[in-house]
């Protein structure tokens, strides 16, 4: 249900929209919070289409097919907001090393750690550089974005502390 959410959303944020166009802009968007690939989003909108959430229209020689957000579709995407209380369950593989660091050595933790650290430095390098980039402030998805920058460095915070008590520790 999330990934014809996320296309509701994106064919709201964008307009009529081919799914070339769909998958381009979810890699540049919200590829940072929902990942989805062109082979999940084609059928998506295939199975979208014929639930009546989306029109398809043929256009060019190659048949390229521009889809459109039905009023249907609106309202759904305006119930799944006001109305889905999103799950809060997390799946990291991250998470899952933090909670076996105890498995290493003090020393082998500390790596571990660290490599995490500089790729959460990254993530939040590219987050604040978009975060730059953006234009006005009513920007779509500016607070996913925000969102996304709090807990990048809330993660680097953790893992600093993290390490400093492993280093005390010995």
């Amino acid at each position: 249900m999330s990934l014809r959410i996320a296309l509701l959303g994106l064919l709201t944020a964008a307009g009529p929209s081919s799914g070339y166009d769909l998958a381009k802009s979810f890699e540049s968007s919200l590829n940072y919070v929902w990942q989805a690939s062109h082979s999940q989003i084609y059928p998506e909108l295939v199975k979208m289409a014929s639930d009546g959430l989306v029109t398809a229209d043929a256009e060019g020689a190659r048949g390229r097919k521009t889809y459109t957000i039905t009023p249907e579709g609106a309202d759904q995407l305006r119930a799944w907001l006001r109305e889905q209380a999103p799950s809060l369950t997390v799946r990291s593989e991250s998470a899952l090393q933090a909670f076996l660091l105890p498995v290493l050595a003090p020393q082998d933790a500390v790596a571990v750690l660290e490599r995490l650290r500089e790729r959460y430095v990254k993530k939040l390098e590219t987050l604040e550089a978009l975060c730059a980039d953006s234009s006005a402030g009513e920007r779509f998805g500016r607070y996913a974005l925000d969102h996304g920058i709090r807990h990048v460095r809330a993660t680097v915070a953790w893992a600093d502390d993290t390490i400093a008590d492993l280093r005390a520790r010995g």
